[in-house]
């Protein structure tokens, strides 16, 4: 075939009929060639390989998936791109996954549970391989919809004991609890809690403070600042200025993110607030440069990739029809005490 005869083609695609054609094979045969299948003749594979490299020929999963009724798409939804957490996340699942043939499908949900249902609507009329999702937070709707696919399926970040459920993650409550924990041992007791984005794990951080604090009989609801906005450096540089203004005797903040506690020691700076001697501050995930602020920030440091690995490996098992050791794996998460608390 021409290349002027596959312009004319309605689809402008050269299929796996053109590249037999081409090799002069008919088409099962170029397509088990392409698959690499024993019981091809070398001298056949090469003739079909060359032919497929000359035409451009890429082939069509959803045809693919069709004919032998497998898929090799996973689809992973996570809330934002914006956010080095999630980035971290996507690498290690595509790491994991594309030495045994799989490819990722990235949507991003943006903290909208309506938004990830139109998405799970429409990577589950393709016929995925699996599903890996992020948290529990999700409409009645969604959650009929991934349980009547069969569509194998683990969810990321959050954990639940839930029969039948696979997660991988962390105690978000615990780690929220560990972080007030450490402050109260430096001696601090008017502990201040900031968060932004205010989704389903920040709160749980949240009543993981609320535990902490409660149990040493010094909780003070005043003392919590919470903000529906994207959380971002600039953002928790205004939260801590509005605290200092409205809740001048806190002598620690704990911020949901690090982001925020980032813009804190900031605005900390610039405002010549002495941290840790007037105001001990500490973060939560421990993103990329925490460690290079003045001072070094206090956080928690989360398994990011630790958790893309494992929930891909455990998706693996399901996709191969096994069932894994345990169906909610902890993978824990790590206090790093710096200069900042």
């Amino acid at each position: 075939m021409t290349a002027s005869e596959r312009k004319r083609r309605p689809s402008g695609r050269t299929t796996l009929s053109d590249v037999a054609r081409s090799a002069e094979v008919s088409p099962i045969t170029a397509s088990r060639a392409l698959r690499g299948e024993r019981g091809v003749a070398a001298e056949l594979v090469e003739r079909v390989k060359r032919a497929a490299a000359e035409l451009g020929y890429v082939p069509d999963p959803a045809a693919r998936a069709l004919a032998s009724q497998r898929s090799t798409q996973v689809p992973v939804l996570v809330p934002l791109l914006s956010n080095a957490l999630f980035v971290d996340v996507l690498e290690a699942i595509h790491a994991t996954l594309l030495p045994h043939g799989y490819q990722t499908l990235i949507g991003v949900t943006h903290y909208e549970p309506q938004e990830e249902e139109q998405l799970l609507r429409s990577y589950l009329a393709h016929r995925p391989a699996g599903l890996l999702l992020t948290g529990f937070d999700r409409t009645e709707a969604a959650r009929q919809l991934i349980a009547g696919s069969g569509v194998p399926c683990v969810h990321l970040m959050e954990l639940t004991p839930a029969p039948g459920v696979y997660c991988v993650g962390f105690s978000q409550q615990d780690a929220g609890h560990a972080i007030t924990a450490h402050l109260l041992q430096r001696g601090r007791q008017r502990i201040a809690f900031v968060a932004a984005q205010l989704d389903p794990r920040t709160m749980q951080r949240a009543e993981g403070y609320r535990r902490c604090l409660r149990q040493h009989g010094v909780y003070d609801p005043r003392l919590e600042l919470l903000s529906p906005q994207p959380s971002s450096m600039r953002l928790g540089g205004e939260l801590l200025e509005e605290l200092l203004r409205t809740r001048p005797e806190i002598d620690a903040v704990f911020f949901c993110n690090d982001d925020l506690a980032q813009g804190g020691l900031l605005a900390a700076l610039r405002l010549q607030i002495a941290v840790p001697d007037r105001l001990a501050m500490a973060g939560f995930n421990d993103l990329a440069g925490s460690d290079l602020m003045v001072p070094p920030l206090t956080t928690v440091r989360t398994p990011r990739r630790a958790m893309g690995e494992a929930s891909a490996q455990m998706l693996l098992s399901l996709m191969r029809g096994e069932t894994p050791a345990v169906h909610s794996l902890n993978l824990g998460f790590e206090l790093m005490a710096r200069g900042s608390s």
